[in-house]
């Protein structure tokens, strides 16, 4: 087999990019930004600028720098990007006209996803890392037409998540968190019934995934199932068995 190398790229081998927030939280196995989250290679890149609070006024004068760091993934060889924060997902529509490969900011993207698998009148449960941040505007940007099947609730009256997420104090206590995102997922079920998915918006959330669904009983969806999912798609299997 003969292959060429790319002009300008310096490694090869990595398919899926990942944009970062300029953020000071750790970022525990699970958690998007964590490479041993995943079975396959990615690639890091952070936002210069791109602030926990900047993700969460939407300025959209970050766009500059989002789309310039993600153009360094995809000369790198990236062949999807995705982010470390759903809210990123105001970008979403922008950056994809943008690049020519697939981009998929926000894991609210599997809401059209997990609606047409559960039943009509059924609700999907999101756990986010602040509620206020999902409106209207945020859903349309990533293709969710309405928010009638959305039970959601958020963790930013929370005593650790908020620390150590939103207020970025640099510790994590991922019992004390793990604790805090459970016990949402049971109130959402206590209030809405109806529920039969579970969605958890941000990015340090995949880590409390299993707990969630040993405690709910539900599917749970998060950042790395879709990530998992895109890279299916971009790097397919070769099979190889018996008949």
């Amino acid at each position: 087999m003969i292959y060429k190398a790319r002009e300008g790229q310096a490694s090869y081998g990595v398919p899926i990019g990942i944009l970062l927030l300029d953020t000071f939280t750790p970022f525990i196995p699970g958690d998007v930004a964590n490479a041993s989250s995943y079975r396959y290679p990615v690639r890091f890149q952070k936002v210069e600028g791109f602030t926990v609070k900047r993700a969460l006024s939407r300025d959209p004068a970050v766009f500059g720098s989002l789309l310039a760091a993600a153009e360094k993934l995809v000369l790198q060889g990236a062949r999807a990007v995705t982010g470390d924060c759903g809210f990123m997902g105001i970008h979403q529509r922008n950056l994809a006209r943008q690049l020519d490969v697939p981009v998929f900011l926000s894991s609210l993207i599997q809401i059209p996803f997990i609606t047409s698998i559960i039943a009509e009148g059924d609700k999907i449960g999101v756990i986010t890392a602040d509620s206020r941040c999902i409106d209207d505007q945020l859903l349309e940007a990533v293709g969710v037409g309405t928010a009638k099947n959305l039970e959601i609730i958020g963790l930013e009256e929370t005593e650790n998540f908020r620390m150590a997420v939103l207020e970025e104090s640099g510790v994590l206590d991922s019992e004390k968190i793990k604790n805090e995102v459970v016990f949402a997922a049971e109130q959402l079920i206590a209030k809405e019934p109806k529920v039969r998915a579970i969605l958890l918006e941000c990015s340090c959330l995949p880590p409390y995934g299993a707990a969630v669904q040993e405690a709910v009983r539900l599917p749970v969806f998060d950042y790395i199932t879709m990530i998992d999912y895109v890279f299916s798609a971009v790097v397919k299997r070769r099979y190889s068995g018996i008949m």
